[in-house]
């Protein structure tokens, strides 16, 4: 990957050659009791290739933000979702499971698994949540959403750079999440040069703004204050919604 643009949330534009990727994709000012605390991105242009789903949860596979995205990338999705996707209007769907690669210009983009079981969505498949190492000259992990788990150390021996969730977009986590002390411990086991916190700042719950600095502002650099401790020898970088970094 040679860009990363955190556009919030979980969705991220990775760019590696002409390759475009977004993850997750939340692009709406609201999603159910969620609002945005920052203008809609404009998805003009984008002309996005494939788009890696980590699991199910609406504000992770977001049919409204998907419909945004024009002309309909690839959606490459954990298995047993295709069939749901196609039923609403998404007929290009690839199926996936930890162990596999998916090849798209080139570039190999491997599933891995992740622990988040989450509570079920009443009308959705039953899917398990993975997430993905976009390989090439700068290999990017991206876990979607999930907890630590003995795994990690393998996807480490194979990346530079983390993907971490940190926080949601609640004043509490439940379980199958990162806080910010259990993400930098995730770092001790991932081993990445460096590291860009995500699933943060970017939507909260109607009603909670006296909440907000804790839900919004405060994890992402908890979360790097920790990694120093735990794992010093990796380089933290926060981009609030909206900023990019060029990998070198």
């Amino acid at each position: 990957v040679d860009t990363i643009t955190y556009v919030g949330h979980a969705t991220l534009r990775l760019e590696t050659g002409d390759l475009r990727l977004l993850t997750d994709p939340l692009l709406t000012a609201r999603v159910g009791h969620l609002m945005r605390t920052t203008p809609p991105p404009d998805t003009t242009g984008w002309r996005i290739d494939a788009v890696l789903i980590s699991h199910l949860h609406a504000d992770h596979l977001h049919l409204p933000s998907l419909r945004r995205l024009q002309p309909a990338p690839l959606l490459i999705v954990p298995r047993g979702a295709a069939a749901y996707l196609a039923r609403r209007g998404f007929p290009r769907v690839v199926e996936t499971a930890p162990g596999e690669v998916v090849t798209i210009k080139g570039v190999d983009i491997e599933t891995t698994p992740a622990d988040h079981a989450g509570r079920h969505m009443p009308g959705r498949p039953r899917a398990a949540a993975v997430g993905y190492i976009i390989h090439g000259a700068h290999p990017v992990y991206f876990a979607g959403d999930t907890d630590l788990f003995a795994g990690m150390a393998e996807i480490g021996a194979k990346i530079d750079v983390a993907l971490v969730p940190v926080w949601g977009w609640g004043p509490t986590l439940g379980p199958g999440h990162l806080n910010p002390y259990r993400a930098a411990r995730a770092l001790d086991l991932l081993r990445p040069s460096l590291a860009i916190p995500i699933h943060w700042g970017t939507y909260f719950p109607m009603g909670l703004r006296p909440f907000l600095p804790q839900m919004l502002r405060h994890p992402p650099h908890t979360f790097a204050r920790f990694a120093a401790a735990l794992a010093p020898g990796v380089r933290v970088a926060v981009l609030n919604p909206g900023e990019g970094l060029a990998l070198e």
